[in-house]
C-alpha cells in the first residue's frame, strides 16, 4: 500500500465506506464490513499524519452514510416538500457531521505510540467504537449503522449482543477487522513467503507457524460469539399469545389530509375487526388526529373488538393534554385498565425542533405536522396488556439499546409501532426491521414491530424474523408468541461492559512492549 498518495487514500476510504453499506440490511454480506474495516485500518497503519488518518476516516465515514442513510433525502424532499438542492444540501451535511467521529477515531490512532500489532488490533476497534458509541448519544443520538448491526443475526458474532449488547457486537468485529489487518501487514513484510526455511514452511503453512497466536485470538472471538449463541439467556413465561400487527398502508402524503381522515379511520376498524389476537398493535400516529378528538364511539369499538378477543389492543395516537403539550403515544383498549405509553426520545427536527430561536422558521416551513413534542417519561413502567408486560417504544426509539432495557427485567414482550413511510421504498425500512432485531437479541425476548407501510414482523428472541407482512400493502399479521423472564447480561450491565472492554484494549496497547527496530 505504499504507492497510495494522499488524494488516492480519501477515494479509496470513501469507495471502503460505501461498499460496506452492501454489509447491512437488506444485502445482509456481514462479512464486507469487516473486510472494509481492516482496509481503513491499513490505511490508518500507513497515514503520514494524524491529519492524514483524520481524512481517511472521514472519508470512509462519509461513504458509510452518504450510501447508508441518504434516504434522510426522500424525507426532507418528497415527504417534506423542501426544494431538491437544499435537500440535498441538507443530507450531505449531515452526513459530513457523522463522518467526524471516524475522522476523530483516525486522529487518535495516529496519535498513539504502540507497536503495530496492539495498535492495529486493540487501540484501532476501540477507537473505533467509542466513535460509534458517542454517535450514539451526542445531539441527541444517531446509532445508525453502528458496526454490530451488521453482523445480526446471522454472523456468529451476533452471539455476543446479548452479554454486551450491539456495541459489544461492533467490537468483536472492529478487533476481527485489526487482526485481519496485522496478518496482511505481516504477511506482505515475509516478502510473501520468500523460501529462506524448510518446505513445509512455504506458503500458508508459513503465516500458521509464524502468526499462530494472531490466528488463535481470531478464532477465539468467533466461537466464543458462536458459542454464546447457543446460551438460553432467558426463559419462557405465562400462556402463548395470539398476537395480530396491523399494517395500514396509508400513504404518507396522504397521512395527514383531512379528505382522508374517514377512509383511514376505516382501514384500521376494518383492520381490527378481522384481526384474531389476544394483543393487537397498531402503528405509530395510526388515527392521524389527537386522542381527544378521536369519536368516542370509533375508540368503543376497537375496545370492544379487543375484548371479544379476550384481550387488549394498542394503537398509535397523538395525545393532547388539558395544558397544550401533546405526545407522541401509544393508548391501550381493552379488558386491561387504560393505560398510555408516551415518547420521549424524539426525533430532531422531526419531532421536536433544536436551537428553536436559530431554526424554529426554516422548520416550520417543511410540511411535518407536529413539530414540537413533549418528552414523556424516561423511564416508563411497562404496559400491562393481554396477560403479559409489555415494553413500547415509537419509531426511532428502539435504535437505543441502552433505553429499551430501562423497562426490563420486568417487562416480559418488546413492542414497537413505527411509521417508515417517511422514507418511501428506500433501504431504511429493512436497516430499521435489523435494528429491532438485535433490540430482541439483546434482550432475550419476542419484538413485536406494527408499521404503516412495513417492515411489519414478528422477531424472536434470538433476533430471527419468523414471519414478516409484505412492505407497502395492507396487512395483518398474526402470530403465537411467548412472554419471556429473566434478564441477559446486557440487561442488567448495558454498554459499560464495552466501555470497559475499550478501556481495557487501549490500555492493552498503550502499555505494550516495545520491540527493537525493524521488528515486528
Amino acid at each position: 500500500m505504499a504507492f497510495i498518495t494522499h488524494h488516492s487514500s480519501f477515494v479509496i476510504a470513501f469507495a471502503l465506506g460505501a461498499a460496506s453499506v452492501a454489509g447491512y440490511a437488506p444485502l445482509d454480506l456481514f462479512p464486507l464490513p469487516l473486510a472494509a474495516l481492516a482496509c481503513l485500518f491499513l490505511l490508518w497503519s500507513r497515514a503520514p499524519s494524524p491529519r492524514a488518518a483524520a481524512v481517511a476516516g472521514f472519508a470512509y465515514g462519509l461513504g458509510t452514510f452518504l450510501a447508508g442513510v441518504s434516504w434522510v433525502y426522500v424525507s426532507l424532499h418528497d415527504f417534506g416538500a423542501m426544494p431538491a438542492p437544499l435537500a440535498a444540501a441538507a443530507t450531505l451535511l449531515f452526513c459530513m457531521v457523522l463522518a467526524l467521529l471516524p475522522a476523530a477515531a483516525g486522529w487518535l490512532h495516529a496519535r498513539i505510540r504502540a507497536p503495530e500489532a496492539p495498535k492495529l488490533a486493540a487501540a484501532a476497534p476501540a477507537l473505533w467504537v467509542l466513535a460509534e458509541w458517542t454517535r450514539g448519544w451526542i445531539f441527541t443520538g444517531f446509532p445508525w449503522l453502528a458496526l454490530g448491526y451488521s453482523q445480526v443475526p446471522a454472523s456468529p458474532l451476533a452471539g455476543f449482543a446479548p452479554v454486551i449488547g450491539v456495541y459489544g457486537v461492533s467490537l468483536a468485529a472492529a478487533v476481527t477487522a485489526g487482526l485481519i489487518a496485522v496478518l496482511w501487514r505481516r504477511w506482505r513484510r515475509d516478502g510473501e513467503f520468500r523460501a529462506r526455511n524448510a518446505r513445509w514452511q512455504r506458503g500458508p503453512w508459513r503465516v500458521i507457524v509464524n502468526h499462530s497466536s494472531l490466528i488463535l485470538v481470531l478464532a477465539l472471538v468467533w466461537a466464543g460469539g458462536y458459542a454464546l449463541s447457543r446460551v438460553d439467556w432467558t426463559r419462557p413465561t405465562g400462556e402463548p399469545l395470539p398476537v395480530s400487527l396491523v399494517q395500514g398502508n396509508v400513504a404518507q402524503d396522504l397521512k395527514w389530509r383531512g379528505s382522508q381522515l374517514a377512509a383511514t379511520l376505516e382501514t384500521y376498524r376494518r383492520l381490527v375487526a378481522a384481526a384474531p389476537g389476544r394483543l393487537v398493535v397498531l402503528p405509530e400516529t395510526a388515527l392521524p388526529l389527537f386522542l381527544d378528538q378521536v369519536p368516542p364511539d370509533y375508540l368503543a369499538s376497537l375496545a370492544a373488538r379487543a375484548r371479544v378477543n379476550g384481550g387488549d389492543l394498542l394503537v398509535g395516537v397523538p395525545e393532547r393534554l388539558a395544558g397544550g403539550e401533546y405526545y407522541n403515544s401509544i393508548v391501550s383498549l381493552g379488558l386491561a385498565p387504560a393505560q398510555v405509553y408516551r415518547k420521549s426520545h424524539l426525533v430532531p427536527f422531526g419531532e421536536f425542533i433544536p436551537l428553536r430561536p436559530v431554526l424554529g422558521g426554516i422548520v416550520s416551513r417543511l410540511a411535518i405536522p407536529l413539530q414540537d413534542f413533549a418528552r414523556g417519561p424516561a423511564a416508563p413502567q411497562p404496559l400491562a396488556v393481554a396477560g403479559q408486560r409489555v415494553a413500547a417504544s415509537i419509531c426511532y426509539e428502539d435504535a437505543f439499546g441502552e433505553e429499551i432495557i430501562r423497562q426490563l427485567p420486568a417487562a416480559t414482550i418488546l413492542v414497537n409501532a413505527s411509521n417508515v413511510a417517511w422514507f418511501g421504498r428506500s433501504i431504511a425500512p429493512r436497516q430499521h426491521l435489523q435494528i429491532a432485531q438485535a433490540r430482541a437479541l439483546e434482550t432475550g425476548r419476542y419484538m413485536l414491530r406494527a408499521t404503516n407501510t412495513g417492515v411489519t414482523a414478528v422477531i424472536d428472541p434470538r433476533g430471527r424474523v419468523e414471519a414478516s407482512a409484505p412492505e407497502f400493502a395492507t396487512a395483518v399479521l398474526t402470530r403465537v408468541v411467548r412472554g419471556y423472564a429473566g434478564a441477559t447480561p446486557y440487561v442488567r450491565i448495558g454498554n459499560y461492559g464495552t466501555l470497559a472492554l475499550c478501556v481495557a484494549l487501549l490500555a492493552l496497547a498503550a502499555f505494550a512492549p516495545r520491540r527493537a527496530p525493524g521488528k515486528s
